[in-house]
């Protein structure tokens, strides 16, 4: 085990995603000590682009994450690229585990680890995913617009997910893969809208040349599209804080799990926040920024209301010396 010589840090953050390091460039310009452990593992890492971020519509994860890193070195963030095997400690004395043997040590702790998506067990759903299967409208659906548009059924939300789809095309097949069965007034607004409705299970999609074509049915039958849209199950990545009492609970809408915090941010273990994705599994890339700047924010207060408790004890202490 290597132990960081340094002083420890006011914050380590563990995650260098949207959430991880807007929090950090928030703690940098405070001129808080900051070191991000990243695992280098976004979430968003197969899609093409960021979209609905102002001012950096379309740029690619990869791109948007090495700007962000640059602006908080600049601020005298440390990064660290590593996996994370465990945390321990208290609020101001935590310790952070790396594979490598590492430790790194501070007195708060930020978690910005993100999600997984879980998808179906469907032979081409995870190799296309990010690509021409999606699940976002709003971060895809412009891409896809006016394209012929499968959504698969992977739960109760399918028949909103192809309503809100239908939208960007007027050309949707809703894939029930008995997931799910429409009652009927769900018919009765996929028919308003002109939306198709194939029953039974899904057995895979098939790719030519690089390029979705089309989903195979468990039938051999096979319905021409150009995408696919696709709900996942969400998996917030906690594993490795189990060791500070902290674990993830089921999402009441059976989204999946997420770490439960306050509007703050802060987690049921004094000292610890998360924010981004780890915690709001519907958050998106500039929700995920601004949610890990209004938590540096709020841990930069915490930590400055511990140094002045202490300061107004050492001087009430030098006064009546």
């Amino acid at each position: 085990m290597t132990e960081e010589k340094n002083t420890p840090a006011d914050v380590v953050i563990v995650g260098g995603g949207a959430a991880g390091l807007n929090a950090a460039q928030i703690l940098g310009r405070a001129r808080r000590s900051v070191v991000v452990v990243d695992g280098g593992e976004p979430r968003n890492a197969p899609a093409n682009g960021v979209h609905g971020f102002l001012s950096r519509d379309g740029i690619s994860p990869a791109e948007l994450y090495r700007i962000g890193r640059e602006e908080a070195e600049s601020y005298g963030v440390r990064i660290i690229s590593g996996q994370v095997l465990g945390a321990m400690g208290a609020k101001g004395a935590f310790a952070v585990e790396l594979a490598d043997g590492t430790v790194v040590r501070g007195r708060r702790l930020l978690i910005t680890t993100g999600l997984v998506d879980q998808l179906p067990d469907i032979p081409g759903l995870q190799e296309r995913w990010g690509n021409d299967v999606l699940h976002c409208p709003y971060c895809h659906g412009w891409e896809v617009q006016d394209q012929s548009l499968g959504i698969l059924g992977t739960g109760p939300f399918a028949v909103h997910q192809a309503l809100l789809f239908r939208q960007w095309s007027a050309n949707i097949t809703l894939f029930l893969n008995d997931a799910m069965e429409p009652t009927d007034l769900e018919l009765h607004q996929l028919a308003a809208r002109g939306i198709t409705v194939v029953h039974g299970p899904v057995g895979s999609l098939r790719v030519d040349h690089d390029k979705l074509t089309g989903v195979v049915l468990a039938d051999g039958g096979l319905v021409p599209v150009d995408a696919v849209a696709a709900a996942p199950r969400f998996a917030a990545r906690t594993a490795a804080f189990a060791g500070l009492g902290l674990t993830a609970v089921q999402h009441p809408m059976g989204m999946g799990e997420f770490l439960e915090t306050d509007a703050d941010g802060a987690t049921g273990v004094p000292g610890v926040w998360a924010a981004g994705n780890v915690t709001d599994l519907r958050a998106q890339v500039l929700s995920s920024a601004a949610a890990g700047a209004w938590t540096g924010v709020v841990i930069n207060a915490d930590l400055m209301a511990e140094e002045l408790e202490e300061a107004v004890t050492a001087y009430r202490g030098s006064v009546t010396a």
